[in-house]
């Protein structure tokens, strides 16, 4: 049996969403049993409780942990023994839903990976951050890119000085899944991407655009200082955006651009980055993760690969690669590397240690919040033609 650290037994956990239809419960699934330091054991995995037992048996749930609801979860979870309870539950419900369930899973004293974007608006964030800070839990926050072993090498090169002072960082997020009103058919995963009521404030942005942000904040820590979002709904009769652009102005003088598309024929998942450095830049695309393009004048372009054997390879990349170079790693393995550095720091709690709250290898309620104050400047600046409004947290990650 693999263990965890002195805890020396699996963590067990529990999947709040996840049912018949679902994606992205059946990826949490995956990425949190990859490394054998978890095992599935409870779910609530639909609002309707007819369906949610009806799923378990796809998560080989047993039945009497089959729970008709999140609350039931919670309350008979509980009230089992210690060495049989849940340790953490992952939430992957639509978004209206993070919040409620995150505060019960707080309440209850149970560890939370929570799908992105973290709530429906920024003020239920904050208050979602507060409980956590008041807790003694574990809160991650799945946005997954930052579990790739390229992305975490260009972090702490970045970090370390190697691409001296940061002028500028693009980033895009281009797909073209909905360029028709996929929504309006029986496509579940468009259906509640749309809806505000499920979705939030914004479409594309808060779905996507979310992620091209988290991932330059992630990979350069410059902070940023206002933003300035032009946003559009191109198919008619659509509640939310499906493209925009955004332009976000730096504290160290730096600019940034996110552009975002759900409406782009042909694209698929084409998360892409640019940063340019004093002394280099760099080019990484999702697409192609295990690749990364540095540049520096009067030299050749040098291109980076998952080697976690290579000379330039650093830690973060090592610790984030599980195969030798040449064999693909890419999303599910991703997903997984924020699941286990959450591990780490559950397994820390648990045995009585301390632990970093804001700056984790992994994202956190810190970077949920940044995230929803994203979402929320941009729609209110579109709304204003593209006004400067402010964009930094206190609360940020450094």
């Amino acid at each position: 049996m693999a263990t965890n650290g002195a805890l020396n037994r699996k963590l067990r956990m529990g999947l709040v969403g996840g049912g018949q239809g679902s994606f992205i419960g059946r990826v949490h699934s995956i990425a949190a049993v990859m490394d054998n330091r978890a095992v599935l054991v409870a779910g609530a995995l639909s609002s309707d409780a007819a369906k949610s037992k009806a799923s378990a048996p796809d998560y080989d749930i047993a039945p009497d942990r089959a729970y008709g609801s999140y609350q039931e979860l919670f309350d008979a979870e509980k009230k089992l023994p210690a060495d049989k309870r849940i340790d953490f539950v992952s939430i992957t419900t639509p978004n209206h839903m993070h919040v409620p369930v995150a505060k019960a899973a707080i309440a209850a004293g149970f560890n939370v990976v929570c799908d992105k974007p973290l709530a429906l608006d920024l003020k239920e964030a904050e208050e979602l951050m507060a409980l956590v800070e008041k807790s003694n839990v574990v809160f991650a926050v799945t946005h997954n890119y930052t579990g790739y072993p390229l992305v975490r090498q260009a972090r702490e090169m970045i970090l370390g000085g190697e691409f001296g002072e940061i002028n500028a960082i693009r980033t895009r997020y281009i797909q073209g899944w909905l360029r028709t009103r996929l929504e309006l058919s029986d496509q579940k995963q468009a259906a509640w991407r749309t809806d505000p009521k499920r979705s939030g404030a914004a479409g594309c942005f808060g779905d996507i655009a979310t992620h091209a942000y988290n991932l330059a904040r992630y990979m350069t820590g410059v902070l940023p200082t206002d933003i300035s979002a032009q946003l559009r709904i191109f198919e008619q009769g659509r509640a939310l955006d499906d493209y925009g652009n955004a332009v976000i102005r730096f504290e160290n003088g730096a600019l940034g651009t996110v552009t975002a598309s759900q409406i782009s024929h042909g694209r698929e998942n084409d998360l892409e980055i640019e940063i340019d450095g004093t002394k280099a830049s760099l080019l990484w695309r999702q697409e192609e993760p295990n690749k990364m393009i540095v540049r520096r004048n009067g030299q050749p372009h040098a291109i980076y690969t998952r080697d976690p054997n290579a000379p330039y390879a650093l830690g973060s990349m090592q610790g984030a690669s599980r195969l030798p170079s040449g064999h693909p790693e890419a999303y599910l393995e991703a997903f997984a590397n924020v699941y286990r550095s959450a591990y780490d720091d559950m397994v820390t709690l648990s045995t009585g240690g301390k632990i970093e709250r804001v700056n984790t290898i992994y994202p956190n309620v810190y970077d949920g919040v940044e995230g929803m104050l994203f979402i929320e400047q941009s729609v209110a600046s579109s709304r204003e033609g593209g006004a400067w409004l402010p964009l930094k947290h206190p609360k940020a990650r450094r």
